[in-house]
C-alpha cells in the first residue's frame, strides 16, 4: 500500500507537543501532521465547538488521503472523521479511545458524569489545580505513573495555553458525546492500543471499541495507563509503524 501521511490528534487538555516522541518514530516512513486542535496553541476556537465542527475543519486541512492516530478525545475525534469521510481517512490508530467517556444506565465502562462536572466546575475556580488533577488522573495505574505525569505537565507547558472555552467545550464533548451507535458504520481498518489499567477510559470500552468496529483489533499494553504512547513509546511506536506499513 502507498505510504500516506499520518495525522497525530491530542487529547484534551495537552496541545499537539505530546506527540513530539512518537512523531519522531513515525517520520522517518511517513509525513507526519501534528495539529493543534481548535482553542490549543495557535489554532483559533471554532464555532460553534463541537465535534462536527472540529471534525469538519480538519478534513478541509488535511492531506486528501491519510491515517489518523489519536489519543482519549483526539481519538473521538478520529472516529468522527472515519465515519463522516471515509474516502479521506484510510486506517485509525485509537489510543485509550472509548466510544462514550461518561457512564451512562447501560454503560458503566466510562467516568461518572459527576466527575467530569467537577472537572467543568474546577476550570472556572482553579484552572491549574484542576489540570493537574485531570493530568494525575491520565496517569494513574501505569507502572511509569511518575513519569507519564511529568511528560504531561510539560506538554501542556511547552505550547499556548489552551483557551478556557476549548477546555470547557472539550469537556461537554466528552460528557455527551456517545458514538456507540455509530462504530458498525465505521469500515476502516483500526488498531486499538489500551493500556491494562487506563482509569480514564476503562479497557473495557476499548475491548467494546474494538469488537464493533468491523475491521479491528485489541492491543493491550500490561502496565499501561492512559498515555501508553509516553510511558511505553517504542512499543506503540513499533505497533503502529507495523500496522500503517500494513
Amino acid at each position: 500500500m502507498k505510504v500516506l501521511d499520518v495525522v497525530l490528534l491530542h487529547g484534551w487538555g495537552t496541545g499537539a507537543s505530546v506527540w513530539k516522541n512518537l512523531a519522531a518514530a513515525l517520520a522517518p516512513w511517513h509525513p507526519v501532521h501534528v495539529p493543534d486542535l481548535p482553542g490549543y496553541g495557535m489554532a483559533p476556537v471554532c464555532t460553534p465547538y463541537t465535534l462536527e465542527e472540529i471534525v469538519a475543519g480538519l478534513a478541509r486541512s488535511a492531506p486528501r488521503r491519510c491515517d489518523v492516530v489519536g489519543w482519549s478525545l483526539g481519538a473521538q475525534v478520529a472516529l468522527a472523521w472515519a465515519q463522516r469521510a471515509p474516502r479521506q481517512v484510510m486506517r485509525l490508530g485509537l489510543i485509550a479511545a472509548t466510544p462514550c467517556f461518561a457512564q451512562r444506565a447501560d454503560w458503566p465502562h466510562a467516568i461518572a458524569p459527576e466527575a467530569l462536572a467537577r472537572f467543568s466546575k474546577g476550570l472556572a475556580a482553579d484552572r491549574a489545580g484542576t489540570m493537574r488533577r485531570f493530568i494525575s488522573l491520565e496517569a494513574q495505574g501505569d507502572a511509569k505513573a511518575k513519569q507519564v505525569a511529568r511528560q504531561l505537565r510539560d506538554a501542556h507547558a511547552a505550547g499556548d495555553a489552551p483557551a478556557r472555552e476549548a477546555l470547557a467545550a472539550g469537556l461537554r464533548i466528552l460528557l455527551e458525546t456517545d458514538m456507540r451507535g455509530a462504530l458498525g458504520s465505521i469500515p476502516q481498518p483500526a488498531l486499538v492500543i489500551h493500556g491494562y489499567h487506563d482509569r480514564v477510559a476503562p479497557l473495557a470500552a476499548g475491548e467494546h471499541l474494538s469488537r464493533c468496529l468491523p475491521n479491528a483489533r485489541l492491543l493491550v499494553m500490561a502496565g499501561a495507563g492512559h498515555a501508553p504512547f509516553l510511558s511505553q513509546a517504542r512499543k506503540v511506536a513499533a505497533a503502529l509503524q507495523e500496522f500503517l506499513d500494513a
